[in-house]
C-alpha cells in the first residue's frame, strides 16, 4: 500500500469471520459422515471448501466412500443438524469493537460473502449487526464466488472506493485470495478450523481482532 493512500472502507467476510459458523459445520459433517459412511473427515479436507462452493467437498466424499452422494439430501440433513446447534453461535470476540472502530474512523463498512443473502441477513439482524453495513454483497450478486475476486470488486464499486483505499477482513484461504486478487490489503483472523492454514504471503495475519488497529495497517 502506498504511503499517501487514505483508507476509506473496510469489507468484512461473514462466515467464520464475524460468526464462527464453520466450526459447527465441520462438527456436523464429521458426525454425519461417521454415522452414515463410517468415514473420518480430516480438517484439512474440510478447510478446502471454506469460503467457496461445496462441489470439491462433495467430490471428496464420493471419492472416499466410493458411493454416489445425493448432495441435496446430505445438505438438508447437515442444515437440520446445524440449526439444532446454532444456539451456541456467537459473534466472534472483538468483531463489534472493530466495527465500532471503523465507524469512529469514518470508514464505509461493507460485507462480501459467498453465502446467500438470506443466510447473512438473518444472522446480522439476530446479532444486531445489520446497521453497521452500508453495502452487502452475497452469492446472488456474482457468477463466481470466492476465491474469484468478483464479490470484492462488486463491493468496492458499491462503496465507491478504489481497491487500495479498502481493507478486507477474512478467515479463510479462499477469502483472502479473493481480496488480494481484487487488489485489497487483507487482514486474516483465523478461527478454530482455519488456524492451521498457511495464508497468502500478502495477507496480514492477526490471531485475534484485538491484536491490531486499522490505523496501523499501511
Amino acid at each position: 500500500m502506498g504511503e499517501n493512500v487514505i483508507i476509506k472502507a473496510v469489507i468484512f467476510d461473514f462466515d467464520g469471520t464475524i460468526i464462527d459458523t464453520e466450526s459447527i459445520w465441520f462438527e456436523v459433517y464429521q458426525e454425519i459422515l461417521k454415522e452414515t459412511y463410517q468415514m473420518e473427515l480430516p480438517l484439512e479436507e474440510f478447510a478446502k471448501s471454506i469460503g467457496t462452493t461445496d462441489e470439491q467437498f462433495f467430490q471428496y466424499i464420493e471419492n472416499q466412500t466410493g458411493k454416489k452422494i445425493d448432495q441435496q439430501d446430505l445438505e438438508k440433513l447437515a442444515t437440520e443438524r446445524f440449526l439444532a446447534k446454532k444456539g451456541i453461535l456467537a459473534v466472534r470476540e472483538g468483531v463489534k469493537e472493530k466495527l465500532s472502530e471503523a465507524k469512529v474512523l469514518g470508514y464505509k463498512i461493507g460485507l462480501a460473502s459467498s453465502s446467500s443473502r438470506e443466510w447473512v441477513e438473518g444472522f446480522l439482524r439476530q446479532f444486531d449487526l445489520w446497521d453497521y453495513f452500508s453495502v452487502i454483497k452475497t452469492k446472488e450478486d456474482v457468477v463466481n464466488v470466492k476465491p474469484d475476486p468478483a464479490l470484492y470488486i462488486k463491493t468496492l464499486e458499491a462503496l465507491q472506493v478504489e481497491p487500495e483505499e479498502a481493507l478486507a477482513i477474512e478467515d479463510s484461504l479462499n477469502g483472502a485470495l479473493a481480496a488480494i486478487e481484487a487488489g485489497i490489503t487483507c487482514i486474516v483472523i483465523p478461527n478454530q478450523v482455519t488456524a492451521f492454514l498457511n495464508f497468502h504471503e500478502k495477507a496480514i495475519r492477526s490471531e485475534t481482532f484485538f491484536d491490531f488497529s486499522f490505523e496501523q495497517i499501511k
